[in-house]
């Protein structure tokens, strides 16, 4: 059995100061996420300045598998003009973890 984890660092556009703005741009890219199957979630807002990280991950008998799943919702947060990706950090871990 293996887990896939990635967390995504975004910047959000300049309008996203007020916590409401900030999950009007952030909700959108959790359900496109979650189309993807995997358990997707926003893990907390930075700082005032519009970052925020979004966190998901797959659980799956073969590692490629869950390879493949943490490369589609890299595709599907990065095809989001509206946000900036800082940086993204992958995990995998497996039975021997």
């Amino acid at each position: 059995m293996y887990t896939g984890t990635a967390l995504f660092d975004l910047l959000l556009p300049p309008d996203s100061r007020s916590l409401k703005a900030k999950r009007g741009y952030v909700r959108p890219i959790v359900a496109a996420l979650r189309k993807v199957e995997v358990a997707a979630a926003e893990v907390g807002l930075l700082d005032r300045h519009g970052r925020t990280e979004i966190g998901v991950a797959v659980v799956a008998a073969d590692p490629g598998h869950c390879t493949r799943v943490l490369d589609a919702c890299e595709r599907v947060v990065a095809g989001r003009p509206e946000v900036e990706i800082l940086s993204t950090r992958r995990r995998l871990h497996g039975d021997d973890d």
